[in-house]
């Protein structure tokens, strides 16, 4: 089920409150809302709510024996990457940037957050399907600049399939199929980049894949790999 508000604070803020306040949330549904006005991003960054826009979260039921929650950051990214590669002319080329950024050339496209509450993992996405803001620190792009505006429900129910077919080969077949696909539709090999982490520091290199739980393996100037477990991740083209 798909539920769409008009307006509210943050999709995700809604779901994270219902789960602790026990409300019944079921895994598969989406609340999609017209307006955020206090949508958030990663490490705290604002998000551009744009009418007509995609703003949504659902959430995923964390089980014993399937892979760790974390990778439902690829998961998403794969599940978006395959919705929106639907919409696009073919010379258009999409790529996912480590470990979800969705980039159309170098412009970003859309933002994913992860939130975890309990036994559940609250995900929100937020696509520039009409109109994209001004970032001080990136490129930005919306889909209208490339072909039509894409009717915003059809987008969700779109997304929503495709979501829940990564979901279900992610916890019968695990990691595997989903590293080979983000790979497939990943930043190439030896491509220049820098990471922010978490603590400050900054370390830059080659881009050399995913390690088999996910992580990023960064091949330094030295020769020798890095294993990045979080960070914020610029391309070279980018800075």
């Amino acid at each position: 089920m798909i539920r769409t508000v008009p307006e509210t604070g943050s999709t995700n803020a809604d779901l994270l409150a219902a789960l602790r306040d026990g409300d019944p949330v079921r895994e598969g549904d989406w609340l999609v809302a017209d307006r955020q006005i206090s949508g958030r991003g990663r490490q705290g960054r604002g998000w551009h709510d744009g009418r007509g826009n995609f703003m949504g979260s659902t959430i995923v039921r964390t089980q014993p024996g399937q892979p760790a929650a974390h990778t439902l950051s690829l998961l998403t990214a794969v599940a978006l990457f395959d919705t929106i590669q639907e919409l696009l002319p073919t010379p258009h080329r999409l790529v996912l940037k480590w470990p979800n950024d969705l980039l159309i050339g170098d412009a970003k496209l859309s933002g994913i957050l992860l939130e975890a509450e309990r036994d559940a993992v609250v995900i929100g996405i937020g696509v520039n399907l009409v109109s994209a803001p001004d970032l001080a620190d990136r490129k930005s792009a919306a889909l209208t600049q490339f072909g039509p505006a894409p009717d915003r429900d059809a987008f969700a129910e779109s997304l929503a399939t495709h979501f829940a077919t990564e979901l279900e080969r992610w916890r019968t077949y695990g990691l595997e199929p989903l590293i080979r696909s983000w790979t497939a539709a990943g930043t190439p090999k030896g491509t220049t980049v820098s990471v922010h982490e978490p603590d400050g520091g900054k370390v830059s290199g080659k881009f050399d894949g995913l390690e088999a739980d996910g992580s990023m393996r960064l091949r330094l100037a030295d020769g020798t790999s890095r294993v990045i477990h979080a960070g914020d991740v610029i391309l070279a083209e980018d800075s």
